[in-house]
């Protein structure tokens, strides 16, 4: 057979990330009656009887995920962590171990990885979670970090992406948006550092985003308000990837369609300010911005009074049959096809 010269060559790029994973991920299967959840959620369940053992990870990679320019590693330890617990909260389980791997180039003493562990031990203490074990290797260039988080979750207790219901009501924790706006920031400081390295920023107008960019939380107190409600979510995903890109990916695994209502989406004041600063459409902003780690989820239309005008929770929207769509209901009462330009990993500079 004559060997191919020019094998057809597909750039990762064309697919993004989600297509990427699909992609690779297709011919696995599984083959374990321990394993009740693989591949395809916030992350894996686990059955080894009694409790169920839920486990995400995350890889941190720099100049992609961070710029230590102005992200100090106290601070990004302390994200590293929190970013992993997330997953393990959209599952509505319990955070209770995590594994830290690193690896790292020579141009980082040790004092600077002291930092980076003192921020994930503070987050290991804040959060209740044992660190249990991890790896350190070199790196050629930058700094990489990897974060595998292990929690708990009684079986009857889990909620899936693929489980919300026509007519479910769609809801989000916190407000949103403003770690994007906060990273606008950070980064428009860098640009007028760069050019003038003896400025000094004045950041205090910007507080509130720039703590939500560096320091965010994970929201593990969700489970256990929903639980005193007695409000059991039919489906969770966390608000990493940016709020369109979770609610897609919500109605996708769910079959389901979707209104959000923008006159509905829970905006900070001073998130509102800042992006009337930047030039920026708030609303824009706060649905396709990403790193709010907040939750995003759907409970059915008979639990509204459980949670009506509880200051934890905003009811955003509803779900609809697929064959609706997924759209965004603006305030002049028009509908938008929502589309998902959230934060992609694999997206091309």
């Amino acid at each position: 057979m004559i060997e191919d010269k020019n094998p057809q060559k597909t750039s990762i790029s064309q697919l993004g990330e989600f297509a990427l994973i699909d992609h690779l991920t297709k011919n696995f299967s599984i083959n374990h009656e321990s394993t009740i959840k693989g591949i395809g959620d916030d992350a894996a369940i686990l059955d080894f009887k009694d409790k169920k053992i839920v486990i995400s990870t995350d890889l941190l990679i720099e100049g992609v995920h961070f710029d230590l320019a102005y992200m100090p590693l106290k601070h990004l330890g302390y994200k590293a962590v929190v970013v992993n617990l997330s997953d393990i909260c959209a599952m509505n389980a319990k955070p209770t171990q995590i594994t830290v791997s690193i690896a790292v180039s020579n141009r980082f003493p040790l004092e600077a990885l002291d930092d980076l562990f003192a921020g994930i031990n503070h987050a290991a203490k804040e959060y209740n979670v044992d660190v249990i074990g991890g790896d350190t290797t070199s790196s050629q260039k930058g700094l990489i970090i990897s974060i595998t988080a292990i929690g708990e979750v009684d079986l009857d207790e889990v909620v899936y992406r693929s489980t919300a219901q026509d007519t479910d009501l769609l809801v989000v924790t916190g407000d949103i948006g403003a770690a994007y706006m906060g990273l606008q920031v950070l980064e428009r400081e860098k640009q007028v550092f760069l050019v003038n390295p003896n400025s000094q920023p004045d950041l205090d107008a910007y507080s509130y985003l720039i703590e939500r960019q560096l320091k965010p939380e994970a929201r593990k107190d969700v489970r256990l308000l929903l639980h005193a409600l007695e409000v059991k979510p039919t489906s969770m995903i966390d608000i990493s990837d940016g709020l369109s890109s979770e609610i897609m990916h919500l109605c996708k695994q769910s079959q389901v369609g979707c209104n959000l209502y923008e006159d509905k989406l829970p905006l900070d004041p001073q998130f509102i300010n800042v992006c009337e600063e930047f030039d920026l459409d708030s609303t824009t902003v706060a649905i396709n911005g990403g790193e709010d780690y907040e939750l995003l989820f759907t409970i059915s239309i008979n639990d509204f009074e459980k949670i009506k005008g509880n200051p934890n929770f905003t009811i955003i929207g509803h779900m609809t049959q697929e064959s609706e769509g997924i759209h965004l209901v603006t305030r002049a009462n028009t509908k938008i096809q929502l589309k998902s330009r959230g934060w992609d990993a694999i997206a091309e500079d």
